[in-house]
């Protein structure tokens, strides 16, 4: 019987554990926020999210007045509401580099990676979503011997 029993934890032991998945932890500073960094093109947006009434500021102003097109206003928007978080967390954000859109693209990151920070349970939902994903497209490089990234200049036959 003794002999089974050592086999049995041989075998235990033997066996291969299966990986287990990261355990994601809630990460709050000193003041019960969460942060992240958000990137896309060459902007770059820091995030803090606190419990809140739903205001979002970019750059020390409301969202609707730094970025006035919709469709920029809708982006920064998509992860509140693909998470039915609407008016639950005020959102600070500073954003430098790029242009309006390469920001609001940073900022959209930024919130994803900070709403994960706060509730951890929201991952799957914001990674279904592509909104963890860094956008790694960037602007190509000009090239020598032609006028841009790929265009050449005009040839003459004569």
């Amino acid at each position: 019987m003794a002999e089974l029993n050592s086999l049995q934890e041989l075998g235990e032991a033997a066996a291969p554990q299966a990986p287990e998945a990261p355990v994601h932890v809630q990460k709050l500073d000193a003041h019960g926020r969460a942060y992240a960094t958000g990137k896309r093109k060459d902007a770059i947006a820091r995030v803090w999210v606190k419990p809140g009434t739903g205001k979002i500021t970019v750059n020390d102003k409301s969202f609707e007045a730094y970025f006035a097109r919709p469709v920029l206003q809708m982006i920064l928007q998509q992860p509140i509401v693909a998470t039915n978080r609407n008016g639950q967390y005020d959102v600070i954000a500073t954003v430098t580099g790029g242009g309006l859109s390469g920001q609001a693209g940073a900022v959209r990151h930024g919130l994803s990676k900070a709403l994960t920070h706060y509730e951890p349970e929201l991952r799957p939902v914001l990674k279904k979503g592509g909104f963890l994903t860094r956008d790694s497209r960037v602007v190509e490089r000009k090239k020598y011997g032609r006028r841009k990234a790929r265009r050449s200049f005009q040839f003459s036959k004569r």
